[in-house]
């Protein structure tokens, strides 16, 4: 789960690491009100879970009262990357006299975590990684052994870093750890003219598997900033992650789907989600994840590639059928069927004779087909 700015500051300072004073509100009056409270001269921030707010005209700093309440006016109810903004914080300014970059994030394949440091920051770091590979370091943490001194001072020194930003890198360790999170990330983290180290923007990304040891994250829940589909797959138990493909995407654990999502990036189609129907899924859930896809607009077609073992691929063929019962399909589907109860699922599917859905043999196979139908669909539309 991502947070907002003004939730993952508060993080921050609760922490122990210095945010300059700030408000959230929803209306332009009370922006007004919270410029007067905060000193007159404030910086409006939209409050949306992406990134190019300042690129977007969503950041911008107003001299005083009058000029928050029009500032915070323009930037309510603006669309930035398909969010739209209902609140936007009033930050107190600071007088920075050098902009850094400060993260922690969890590096899946070694096994541990990352920490990234950079002397570069007020701006995005794969930005700056691309131009400079070089400002950027990379230094692995051990989670068993943790930032101690010494290892915050390695990481301030591998990024250029003061040594003054060793107390606020692990008070960042600490906000990962003691809250579940994947991702901390300060950018920028500066130094005022008065020699402080202050967080003026903060990113905090939560590991969703942690929920059961974390009751207070349901009061970070914001269902207006979730994708809708997304939110529907939540409630029924699905685990969906929408991407900005074409190719809709299911299939029966993690591991599977992963390789699925690769395979198509392959055969140069983009996925257009990540849905992962379970090890043990009935039929019923493989109607409630299709049904799910196919009502997704970015969708060109869908690819079902299933490994049958606890979920039998007989039940995920009756789960087809049984979709179709109830939604109309008018986009191609694919499906590929291995492992136990295979053949009896493409017998199913086969009498079903339906003139969208297309079998095949392999996972490659699948993918390429699907692939080659979305680029077909997609041709169509743009000549319609």
């Amino acid at each position: 789960m991502d947070l907002y700015e003004h939730q993952a500051r508060e993080l921050l300072r609760e922490n122990g690491v210095l945010v300059p004073r700030a408000e959230v509100v929803d209306s332009a009056g009370a922006a007004r009100a919270a410029a007067e409270r905060l000193g007159g001269r404030v910086v409006i921030k939209a409050q949306v879970k992406t990134g190019g707010r300042g690129k977007a005209g969503g950041v911008k700093l107003a001299e005083d009262p009058a000029a928050a309440e029009l500032t915070a006016r323009r930037i309510l109810g603006m669309d930035i990357k398909g969010h739209t903004v209902h609140r936007v914080m009033v930050a107190e300014p600071a007088e920075v006299v050098r902009e850094m970059y400060l993260g922690f994030t969890l590096d899946r394949a070694a096994g541990r975590f990352l920490a990234i440091a950079s002397a570069e920051g007020g701006m995005e770091i794969e930005e700056v990684a691309a131009r400079r590979p070089e400002a950027v370091a990379r230094i692995a943490v051990d989670p068993a052994e943790g930032v101690t001194e010494a290892k915050a001072a390695e990481i301030a020194v591998a990024g250029g870093l003061p040594r003054e930003t060793t107390g606020t890198i692990r008070r960042l360790w600490t906000v990962l750890t003691a809250h579940d999170a994947l991702l901390v990330e300060v950018n920028p983290l500066v130094v005022t003219r008065d020699g402080a180290i202050v967080a003026l923007d903060g990113k905090v990304t939560l590991d969703d598997n942690a929920r059961f040891r974390q009751p207070s994250w349901d009061d970070d829940a914001d269902d207006r900033a979730r994708d809708p589909l997304e939110a529907r797959a939540a409630a029924a138990g699905l685990g969906y992650v929408k991407l900005d493909g074409q190719v809709g995407v299911i299939g029966n654990g993690a591991g599977l789907v992963m390789s699925t999502l690769d395979v198509v990036a392959g055969r140069g189609a983009r996925p257009a989600d990540f849905l992962d129907i379970g090890g043990g899924a009935s039929a019923q859930v493989m109607a409630d994840g299709l049904s799910l896809v196919l009502d997704d607009p970015d969708v060109r077609s869908v690819l079902v590639n299933v490994f049958g073992g606890i979920t039998a691929c007989d039940a995920v063929a009756d789960g087809i059928v049984r979709a179709l019962d109830t939604v109309t399909l008018t986009k191609p589907l694919v499906v590929r069927l291995d492992g136990n109860n295979a053949a009896r699922g493409r017998a199913i599917l086969g009498q079903l004779a339906h003139p969208l859905v297309h079998q095949a043999d392999t996972m490659d196979g699948a993918a390429a087909r699907a692939a080659e139908l979305a680029a077909s669909a997609a041709s169509d539309t743009s000549a319609a």
